[in-house]
């Protein structure tokens, strides 16, 4: 079948973006070719906001088909956070019958070059934000994301991270020329000469593991750095979370078959309940690459079994907070409040530990005490959360279980400062949502060690008591190092306090965000201008996104000959 779309088309179209992205990526300014707002959207063949419900709800109890080889049976079973089954079945697969299928496309893709797949990859990238009103619904009812969040951080912000690990991918490629012709004088003899070839080669089939909060945001650095570096990728979906990934790969699938590529170079890989298929993809020998979001256990599984994979993961981490002073106590206290109130804490960047000293703060608003300090920031998340319909706005809900059984068990662990309460949402009666508990606990107790230096993912933080902000910095430090972290916080108008807590973030690898009192949080990160994670702490053995983070999913194959 003729291809729909030449390489000279998809260049034209799409070589302006990936030259912005490259420059973007070299200043660390702010940039988005994709609009963040819902009403930017329905026209020019996008879906307005009533289009993408529509067809979110025509997908609602139907048989996803993507026309795959080795389906063997169709399986499902999502429920979302919100309390509706979405009654939607998928494709699961036999995997030595889709395997080998995978890598047939794999020499055409190879010998395209790297700027046709990127230009193929780019316009995947354009194709899904055509339909970011639809992936927001499905991102919403499999996260438990609010609405708004699952239209930002699930559209146009995870499309940012995909088109970032494009750029690092082109770059990374191209960094090699073509060819070369290459001469060696040799004196009064006739030069030496050689001409060379050189060719980025994949490494294999790339296994993108998803997780259930963040389906795509979290999957598409992974998922476009493997095929725009010459990968197939095999998509294995969180099996409470594979509707946003679904759509991905027919997406992708479809523009791969209209530039004229094999679209079997992206499939899915649902799976049955409890049937684990993670692991035994994971050590498959086609698997060459991984990238994993999710727990520590299984990202330590999968470091140490999956040897003959180059294995990316983004594990648990505990954030935390120092706070010595401030200039703007007003400030940090609403920014706090909103940091451990985003999407119930279900964030790997939402902070856990704020380390208090216990002879408390120096602020613009006088001197404040420890409990001072505790109860109102209390104060602050209870009247960000006061009004019920906010609430659900930031909030969104639980995603499962667990995160409502830590949430309770927090509870019991010290003096409760705030207390979790249960809110309704009036649209969806069952969704559980429930607001921050913030605990007090004693740093200098040994029997409170165990609750802050163990991530407790969900609403939960712990206000710990420090000796000083000497102590607190020893204590950043060993948590970091110790347990790994996504995101460092810190207040301070101590030049010495800020350069203790910069030099242990360097030290220890981390990323600092250094009083931050307006509209930017530690938990959020921007594309192209910030690191997400450092992959040199124990949260993360990677970073989303630098050249680290592409550069070993591919190799440089050199042919030259006697010129």
């Amino acid at each position: 079948m003729a291809a729909e779309l030449t390489a000279h088309q998809l260049i034209a179209k799409h070589r302006p973006t990936l030259d912005q992205a490259l420059e973007t990526i070299r200043t660390r300014a702010y940039w988005s070719p994709h609009p963040e707002h819902p009403k930017a959207y329905g026209e020019g063949g996008s879906l307005s906001l009533p289009e993408g419900k529509a067809a979110f709800d025509a997908l609602l109890g139907t048989r996803f088909d993507l026309d795959q080889p080795g389906t063997d049976d169709w399986v499902g079973g999502e429920v979302s956070p919100y309390g509706p089954e979405l009654g939607i079945t998928y494709p699961h697969p036999d995997i030595d019958t889709l395997l080998p299928a995978m890598r047939a496309g794999m020499r055409a893709w190879r010998d395209a070059g790297a700027e046709v797949r990127a230009m193929v990859s780019l316009e995947i990238l354009a194709r899904i934000s055509a339909r970011t009103h639809e992936l927001a619904h499905a991102v919403m009812h499999t996260s438990g994301q609010a609405f708004m969040m699952a239209f930002q951080a699930g559209g146009p912000h995870a499309q940012d991270r995909g088109l970032e690990a494009i750029a690092y991918a082109y770059v990374e490629q191209a960094r090699t020329p073509d060819a070369a012709k290459w001469t060696k004088p040799q004196g009064k003899r006739d030069p030496l000469a050689l001409n060379k070839r050189f060719t980025p080669v994949a490494r294999g089939i790339s296994l993108l593991i998803g997780c259930n909060t963040f389906p795509t945001w979290n999957g598409y650095p992974g998922l476009f750095a493997s095929l725009a570096t010459g990968n197939p990728v095999l998509v294995k979906p969180h099996p409470r979370a594979v509707l946003p990934l679904a759509l991905t790969v027919r997406i992708a699938r479809e523009v791969l078959a209209d530039a004229g590529f094999d679209p079997n170079l992206v499939c899915l890989a649902a799976e049955r309940p409890g049937e684990g298929i993670a692991k035994t993809l994971a050590v498959r020998p086609e698997i060459k690459l991984i990238d994993y979001t999710g727990s520590t256990s299984f990202g330590d599984w999968l470091e140490t079994n999956a040897r003959q994979a180059q294995v990316y993961t983004e594990k648990a981490g505990v954030n935390t907070v120092v706070i010595d002073s401030t200039d703007n106590y007003k400030g940090m206290l609403a920014n706090l409040a909103f940091s451990l109130s985003l999407y119930s804490g279900q964030m790997c960047t939402t902070p856990q530990n704020l380390l208090i000293p216990r002879d408390g703060i120096t602020t613009d608003a006088g001197a404040k005490s420890y409990d001072d300090v505790v109860a109102d920031l209390a104060a602050s998340v209870s009247g960000l959360l006061g009004d019920d319909a906010r609430a659900n706005g930031i909030l969104g809900a639980l995603v499962n279980p667990d995160v409502k059984s830590r949430l309770e068990a927090a509870a019991g662990l010290g003096e409760v400062a705030l207390a979790s309460r249960e809110i309704t949402n009036p649209e969806f009666p069952d969704a559980v949502v429930r607001t921050p508990v913030i605990v007090k606990l004693d740093g200098a107790k040994p029997d409170s060690e165990a609750a802050y230096l163990s991530e407790c993912f969900g609403p939960v933080s712990f206000a710990v008591a420090v000796d000083s902000a000497t102590d607190a910095v020893e204590l950043l430090r060993r948590t970091v190092r110790d347990k790994g972290a996504m995101t460092v916080g810190a207040y301070t108008t101590s030049d010495e306090v800020s350069a203790a807590v910069e030099e242990t973030c360097l030290e220890e690898c981390a990323q600092l965000s250094l009083n931050l009192t307006g509209g930017v949080y530690v938990n959020q990160t921007a594309a192209f201008s910030d690191f997400h994670g450092s992959g040199g702490n124990p949260a993360a053995n990677a970073a989303l996104c630098d050249g680290a983070f592409v550069a070993n999913r591919f190799r440089v194959v050199e042919i030259r000959k006697d010129a």
